[in-house]
């Protein structure tokens, strides 16, 4: 006798959907052999593991790299100080300029991405009573990025100020140094300026002593330095600031 259909072992209509028999795999399951549902099963591991991997890829990334701001600032050494009037030397100039400015003008800014020292200060002549040459000092710490790109032009650029500048590279002082110079003095009257600037790595540097001469000094009979004293001046003075400046 064929076997009797069994009404009873139909799905009931009221199952909730998705039902099936116990024991057989459901729709889209893995099957013997790797079925659809293998593929499937195998295709959602890789889309976790790709984005396990993007992830810490992603994460190294940012951590190895750190963004374009992470270089750490060449300084040399240098460091900012306080009062930049206090901290230079200025020894080489006291043979022809012996009495000491009371009132030099200065100031020290901090911040994130640059430190800024400055000095400025008369210089006088025994027996004067008012300033017979001026001296500046200016000090850049860059914290965030090179000055070197710049620095060349910064000073070369005076040779466009006018015909009077002259602009001369300077060896043994850090990277690299320019020195300016101009003299217009004639029949008495006129001036004089040399400025030494210096690039140490990220520090940059430039002291000024410029002088006006009239006839007034004259007739008082004062002699005003020449460009190639002045020059060894500076030259001796920046050596022995930069040293402090260090210290």
């Amino acid at each position: 006798m064929p076997p009797q259909h069994n009404p009873y072992a139909q799905p009931s209509p009221y199952a909730p959907q998705g039902y099936y028999a116990p024991g057989a795999p459901p729709p889209g399951a893995a099957q013997p052999g790797g079925g659809r549902g293998g593929r499937a099963g195998r295709a959602v591991l890789w889309a976790v593991v790709g984005a396990a991997v993007a992830s810490a890829l992603w994460g190294g990334g940012v951590l190895l790299l750190g963004g374009s701001d992470s270089a750490s600032a060449d300084l040399r050494g240098y460091r900012t100080k306080s009062d930049l009037c206090a901290t230079a030397d200025l020894s080489a100039f006291e043979a022809k300029y012996p009495q000491a400015d009371s009132t030099p003008t200065g100031y020290t800014a901090k911040g994130e991405s640059l430190d800024r020292m400055s000095c400025d200060k008369g210089l006088e002549m025994a027996g004067s009573s008012y300033a017979d040459a001026y001296l500046s000092i200016d000090v850049d710490l860059h914290k965030k990025s090179d000055p070197a790109p710049e620095f060349a032009d910064a000073w070369l650029g005076y040779k466009q100020h006018g015909a009077s500048y002259v602009v001369t590279p300077v060896g043994g002082f850090g990277d690299e140094a320019y020195l300016v110079t101009e003299d217009t003095v004639t029949s008495g009257s006129g001036d004089r300026e040399v400025i030494l600037a210096v690039r140490d790595g990220w520090m940059t540097y430039s002291m000024s002593w410029r002088v006006y001469v009239s006839s007034y000094d004259t007739d008082q009979g004062k002699t005003a330095p020449t460009v190639g004293e002045a020059t060894e001046w500076v030259k001796a003075a920046t050596r022995a600031t930069l040293a402090k400046l260090r210290s």
